[in-house]
């Protein structure tokens, strides 16, 4: 195809330009069709070239038509528009139509918020999606966590036999410098270089609590953390709790092992008594010193927000190391309230928003008891200053 050619295929693809349509391959044609369905004017409809129409399995071959041409991230843009603009939500109570969509965590948030609703049969294969997306999470997020806040870890202390995960490797590399292989292009280590491990019992572990805003704007944000709680839970270094709250508090700890069923424990959607589970959290901790607060919130407070200040205050000066997280999304940009987030950043509570790529290494200065105000700073991420 000429560089004319294809130019004229592009605009063609891109304006819709009926005339120019015979021009255009089969694929293309399917293509530019699956493209009108969602973002032609309306008139394509009445002619019956477009439309997502109101069937399951019409939704779901246009869904596979833009599988089909377009790579996963935008997949997941075109269904989004397709949820906003053709009030496509409902079709999600349609097994059919579920087992075509491309799973992401908004995804899974929208699932979780609808499971009430779903008839049996969509529930099954609602939680075989949620499945497929929590276990590419996981691999995606579990190892780099573990090794980020594996707390039994003395690294005072050396030894010339670790076990695999233990192994510091830019110390070891350059203890075998000497055994460079200059036809294999690698060094070939005599001598490995580890951190000890030391036994740790449970009444040393730190307390790990993730107390996690469930409103509907936290959607992402619980998603994550669940996650997070998970991945930490499987972990015998630390003691990790899970409690999650609207109006209500539901403290998830005990199903941490099935990250799938926490999800489903968790009840998107409703109002936001923020003091309520701090106070729950609060009677949860046992050994404050040794105690890690982090509260996922947006901060927009329908509860009593005088007692809440009062109440972190309380925990900091017990002892409770407590962060505030305005969201743990992709995007790492949170929606807040600012005057209540700056009141209790001016308890000295770090007050920001992360990814969950930057998680596990947050987690690891927390645990550390590092100056959290200083990581944040390091990597560009904004910290709510206070009101003082």
């Amino acid at each position: 195809m000429s560089e004319a050619d294809e130019r004229n295929r592009r605009w063609t693809l891109a304006l819709g330009v009926e005339d120019g349509e015979e021009a255009l391959s089969d694929g293309d044609r399917r293509m530019s069709a699956a493209l009108t369905a969602l973002y032609g004017d309306g008139e394509d409809d009445k002619k019956g070239r477009g439309g997502l129409g109101g069937s399951a399995p019409r939704v779901a071959k246009w869904l596979g038509d833009i599988r089909e041409f377009f790579p996963a991230p935008v997949v997941q843009v075109v269904q989004k528009d397709a949820f906003e603009r053709k009030g496509l939500r409902q079709m999600l109570l349609e097994p059919e139509f579920l087992a075509t969509v491309e799973a992401d965590v908004n995804l899974v948030a929208d699932l979780v918020s609808l499971r009430g609703v779903m008839p049996e049969k969509t529930r099954e294969t609602a939680r075989a999606v949620i499945g497929k997306v929590v276990a590419e999470l996981m691999e995606r997020l579990e190892r780099r966590t573990a090794d980020a806040i594996r707390g039994a870890l003395d690294r005072s202390k050396r030894t010339s036999r670790p076990r695999f995960a233990d192994i510091d490797w830019p110390r070891t590399i350059h203890a075998n410098l000497r055994h460079y292989q200059a036809a294999h292009r690698t060094v070939v280590p005599e001598r490995l270089v580890g951190f000890r491990r030391h036994q740790r019992r449970i009444v040393d572990l730190d307390e790990v609590v993730l107390c996690v805003d469930q409103s509907g704007s936290m959607a992402s944000s619980v998603v994550y953390a669940s996650i997070f709680a998970a991945v930490m839970a499987s972990l015998p270094v630390v003691a990790t709790k899970l409690v999650c709250f609207d109006t209500a508090v539901v403290d998830l700890t005990d199903d941490l092992a099935d990250p799938v069923e926490v999800l489903f424990g968790i009840q998107l959607g409703g109002g936001t008594d923020i003091d309520r589970a701090i106070a729950y959290c609060e009677g949860r901790i046992e050994r404050p010193s040794k105690a890690h607060l982090i509260l996922i919130s947006d901060m927009y407070e329908g509860g009593n927000a005088n007692s809440l200040v009062d109440r972190l205050a309380r925990l900091t000066v017990m002892g409770v190391n407590v962060i505030v997280l305005l969201a743990l999304t992709d995007s790492g940009r949170p929606s807040y309230d600012p005057q209540l987030s700056a009141r209790v950043a001016a308890l000295g509570v770090p007050v920001f928003a992360c990814t969950p790529d930057q998680f596990p290494d947050m987690m690891a200065t927390a645990l550390r008891r590092e100056d959290m105000h200083a990581w944040a700073a390091d990597r560009d991420i904004k910290l709510i200053r206070s009101d003082g």
